[in-house]
């Protein structure tokens, strides 16, 4: 993401997901525990808001059930408002190693004051840390897109959720279709990481390091994801 602002919003329902603050981050007035699916995964449900100074990390728990399959992270708001590549493949990482620092994966990244360029770049980042050749780039050029290219994706989410693989998607969020506290007046060119998928409400779970509005981890429904991408594209 090129631009981010800064929300000082605080506190909306905490839900979804086991949370604890990292123990450099540890704040009385945080969530210290929360049921995974306790609101359900209905789409625009928060799991996790609250503060969204950059660098805050939140460890979060996974789960699974007979629907709904979500990976363990350690999240972490972007330290400067163009590194939502280094931070959305930080958190991607997070859910098989211990990740690097965001300055760490900028670096490997090449990303600049611009941002990250292509979700190639993230590909070949996430498979160098990993030491896999798990990852792939997958093109979205069309938009809207066509119903090969959703049907994929949505195979490609459950397929990597289901081996703990989180995915980094490329959006481009225009007003009128964004995630939710999106500046309404701006379009935003944005990495976040797909960490979990529920198949009976056909949602999935994004953790999204811009934390605009202070909305970290929350439920987006497939079809609007699927709107997001193009015309770039996701690492899975």
């Amino acid at each position: 993401m090129r631009k981010r602002l800064v929300s000082t919003a605080i506190a909306v329902a905490a839900v979804g997901a086991l949370v604890t603050p990292a123990a450099a981050q540890a704040d009385p007035a945080r969530p210290h525990g929360v049921s995974v699916l306790g609101h359900g995964s209905k789409a625009g449900t928060a799991v996790v808001s609250g503060q969204n100074e950059p660098g805050t990390r939140l460890r979060v728990g996974g789960a699974r059930t007979r629907s709904a399959h979500t990976l363990p992270v350690d999240y972490q708001v972007q330290e400067t408002g163009y590194w939502c590549g280094p931070a959305a493949t930080r958190i991607a990482l997070s859910a098989r190693i211990t990740p690097p620092s965001q300055g760490s994966l900028a670096a490997q990244l090449g990303t600049t004051e611009a941002g990250t360029d292509h979700i190639s770049q993230v590909t070949g980042v996430l498979n160098a840390n990993l030491g896999t050749g798990w990852y792939e780039t997958k093109e979205m050029p069309n938009d809207p897109p066509t119903q090969a290219q959703k049907d994929l994706l949505w195979n490609d989410i459950v397929l990597d959720i289901d081996n703990n693989y989180p995915l980094v998607t490329n959006i481009v969020a225009p007003p009128g279709n964004q995630p939710p506290g999106y500046p309404s007046d701006q379009t935003i060119y944005h990495y976040f990481t797909v960490i979990g998928y529920d198949d009976a409400n056909r949602t999935v779970l994004i953790a999204d390091p811009a934390s605009f509005g202070g909305n970290q981890i929350y439920w987006l429904s497939f079809d609007q994801l699927a709107t997001l991408i193009p015309p770039k594209g996701y690492a899975a």
